[in-house]
């Protein structure tokens, strides 16, 4: 369940960490009754941020496949064991 904490509450910065870090989920801050913006632990971002480039490479192969822009997997192995292999 997410957490939403009102904007005064960032005034307690070492709580607010805490909370980030515990969870490693986002928290959603308020202003007004109204969402204004969202904090989370480096962890959180750095996993989400990795997530949204592993999907990000995936509609991209998606859509190479459906171009027509595919490579033999056996044929791919081989020029690269013979270019890194030495």
């Amino acid at each position: 369940m997410p957490q939403i904490i009102p904007i005064r509450d960032l005034r307690d910065t070492t709580k607010v960490s805490e909370m980030c870090n515990a969870t490693n989920e986002p928290i959603y801050v308020t202003k007004n009754g109204y969402g204004d913006m969202v904090v989370m632990s480096m962890a959180a971002y750095e996993s989400r941020f990795a997530q949204l480039e592993a999907y990000n490479r995936i509609m991209e192969s998606d859509a190479q496949a459906e171009r027509g822009e595919l490579l033999d997997g056996p044929e791919t192995l081989q020029a690269l064991r013979k270019k890194y292999a030495g």
